[in-house]
């Protein structure tokens, strides 16, 4: 999934601008991103000059533990 840190984001729109499957949406006060859609390629974490966005990995809910 990747996380925004709002705090760090000045809404420049690059992450927006190389995102191939459109799945980000710029506002004058945010930025969203449409999870569902994201093929998580991370080329929006790689394009932000100011390290907004991160790529954080989900412990899989279906993984069980062996014992």
């Amino acid at each position: 999934m990747i996380e925004i840190d709002a705090n760090k984001c000045d809404l420049c729109g690059a992450c927006v601008a190389v995102c191939p499957e459109n799945v980000m949406q710029l506002s004058f006060t945010r930025l969203e991103i449409d999870h569902k859609g994201c093929t998580l390629c991370s080329k929006c974490v790689w394009v932000c000059p100011v390290r907004a966005l991160s790529l954080v990995k989900r412990p899989n809910a279906r993984a069980t533990v062996r014992t």
